[in-house]
């Protein structure tokens, strides 16, 4: 796997927002005149992968209190040198939420979101972009999740009530993506 791969994914992605379709743009820019964007300690921009991740009646969404930013977030992470980014959603949604990676379904091989967001400065670690590639997973919200020592707490939040955890535009736009999808039911 190579960066081609994540290239020729976001050439194949559409958005209709417009805010999105500016971080498809910079991102393949990006990735295409940076060979090392998959390392954590690329600056002044890297890649991460992160996974959307809903109940099969695609009525919530998991979200996961981040104890470093002390914010809630979908489950996602570095790549750490990995260029299957939707490996990395995977492996990150099974490490965060401590499931068996058997209890994750891949929705979808396509990219679900997009987005490109600024972390400040912290000791060891200046100020950068993350170029976050998200995909759509499901997990049965009836599991018990045991989580990590990554976050303070994950919980099922249902899609109204998801602006009173985390209101950002690119939260709101999984949402209102979500808003889209067929439930799955099973027979």
């Amino acid at each position: 796997m190579h960066r081609d791969d994540l290239l020729d994914q976001l050439n194949r992605y559409r958005t209709r927002y417009m805010d999105e379709a500016a971080h498809v743009q910079r991102a393949k820019r990006f990735i295409a005149t940076h060979p090392d964007t998959f390392h954590r300690d690329h600056w002044p921009a890297h890649v991460t992968g992160s996974a959307w991740v809903v109940d099969p009646g695609r009525t919530a969404a998991l979200l996961l209190h981040h104890k470093k930013h002390d914010r809630w977030f979908q489950p996602g992470g570095h790549a750490d040198g990995d260029p299957d980014v939707r490996r990395v959603a995977l492996r990150e949604t099974s490490e965060e939420t401590g499931l068996d990676p058997g209890h994750i379904r891949l929705l979808d091989h396509a990219i679900f979101d997009v987005d490109i967001h600024t972390l400040p400065d912290r000791p060891g670690c200046p100020r950068h972009d993350h170029i976050d590639i998200r995909y759509l997973l499901e997990i049965d919200s009836s599991l018990p999740i045991p989580g990590n020592d990554e976050s303070h707490e994950l919980r099922w939040v249902p899609l109204r009530e998801v602006a009173r955890f985390n209101n950002n535009l690119s939260t709101r736009r999984m949402v209102e993506k979500s808003r889209h999808l067929i439930p799955r039911r099973d027979d």
